[in-house]
């Protein structure tokens, strides 16, 4: 966030450094170094989860019911702590040091992947490393909107989920060679996530910087109370969009299993299967940008909703019984496109309506209650797999996501949902 313009020096007065120094116009320097710290994180992550699919299924015999609760559970469990990440670094003004915290947890969950083998241990430390992510996702996207022009905060948010997409690119194809010379040992995508989990945790600490706190009015509670809840909860615009948001995430089919619905038609071997991923995160590297931006000019509701209306597309692509390469290069390019239009573009769009000192707290109870909608999503599809088998739960979703976008274009286009910040 930039400093009015009573806030400036005297003409002829020196300059303090500021980690809000723009890079580019209206783009402080914390957005690409949190990119940065984003993309070496998810090269640690992403090989991990590129494996995690078939390795929980084939290595340690889930059933697709017992996946489904699993996945539910991994990403519920980040859910949960954001709003604690929040609620700390809003209290507190330290947007980077709890940030810091969760991505530290993180890069200790690997050292305890490489010391469990069964399959209790890992799924809690999978769990733990959940943890870690939600308690820094709010602190982050919080210091990429204080470090932004409003302006420019869809581009923003492009420019660090492109650097983020850039790693989750090239995460899985880390694991695909890796599995390739070494077939089945899983250890070895262990100690490479380990490594880019350090470095990430490095640039972040080395070289991101806070807000200057006298530019932040210190919430006057935490996110929890009723005062701080009241104010959040009390502006239509922030509720409206945490309702759509959690109506869309709520029949949305998990990657994990967009993937396995293709794997168990096609019967695609363990070693190729990190490439799907790779195929979601380019289409996702070259449209988060563009469509970030786009957000920016015509409104970020348009390109959020359009983004949900493209994964209808996806799925019913994927319902079909296609298996050659032209049916995947388009499921995983409607998937990519989805999050390109949809991921950053809806942290910019709470952003604009959510007070500058409750940022954090904010966009953790967005991503929250949308982040719970998806882990109950991966629930019932799940429990639809071992109903009516894959091409069922697919059919199922499919004929949701056709109900929620007509409801969630209402919802976002409602005369109340508008720019406003409540009052103190």
């Amino acid at each position: 966030m930039y400093s009015s313009v009573r806030d400036r020096p005297a003409p002829g007065a020196p300059e303090t450094p500021s980690p809000e120094e723009p890079v580019a116009p209206g783009l402080g320097r914390n957005v690409p170094l949190l990119g940065v710290t984003s993309l070496l994180t998810d090269i640690s992550s992403e090989s991990v989860n590129a494996v995690l699919p078939l390795y929980l299924t084939t290595v340690l015999g889930y059933s697709a019911q017992a996946f489904g609760l699993f996945d539910g559970v991994y990403q519920g469990m980040s859910a949960l702590l954001r709003i604690v990440g929040g609620l700390v670094a809003d209290r507190r003004q330290r947007h980077k040091e709890v940030a810091g915290a969760g991505y530290a947890l993180s890069a200790a969950c690997k050292v305890g992947l490489l010391a469990t083998t069964a399959s209790v241990p890992t799924a809690g430390i999978l769990f733990l490393d959940r943890t870690g992510k939600g308690v820094r996702t709010a602190p982050r996207d919080a210091l990429i909107s204080l470090s932004s022009r409003p302006e420019t905060m869809g581009l923003a948010f492009g420019i660090h989920r492109a650097l983020d997409t850039v790693g989750a690119f090239i995460g899985p194809i880390l694991a695909f060679l890796l599995l390739w010379f070494t077939p089945k040992a899983y250890d070895s995508v262990f100690v490479v996530s380990l490594c880019f989990a350090v470095l990430g945790v490095g640039v972040l600490v080395c070289f991101v910087q806070n807000p200057p706190r006298e530019r932040l009015k210190p919430a006057r509670a935490p996110a929890f109370t009723r005062d701080s809840t009241r104010r959040l909860m009390g502006n239509r615009s922030f509720r409206r969009i945490t309702v759509a948001g959690a109506l869309l995430g709520l029949v949305t089919i998990s990657d994990a299993f967009v993937y396995l619905v293709y794997q168990h038609r096609t019967k695609m071997t363990p070693t190729t299967f990190p490439l799907l991923f790779v195929g979601t995160s380019l289409a996702y590297l070259l449209l988060a940008v563009p469509l970030g931006r786009l957000s920016d000019r015509i409104g970020r509701a348009p390109v959020f909703l359009a983004g949900n209306a493209v994964l209808i597309v996806c799925y019913v692509v994927l319902r079909g019984s296609g298996s050659g390469f032209l049916t995947i290069a388009v499921i995983l390019g409607l998937l990519g496109t989805y999050y390109a239009a949809t991921d950053g573009v809806l942290m910019a769009l709470a952003s604009e309506v959510i007070p500058a000192e409750l940022r954090s707290s904010g966009l953790a109870w967005l991503t929250t209650v949308t982040t719970l909608a998806k882990a109950l999503a991966s629930f019932i599809f799940g429990a639809c797999w071992a109903w009516v088998g894959p091409n069922g739960a697919v059919s199922w979703f499919v004929a949701g996501m056709a109900v929620a976008v007509p409801i969630a274009v209402l919802v976002l286009f409602h005369p109340s949902t508008r720019r406003e910040v409540p009052a103190r």
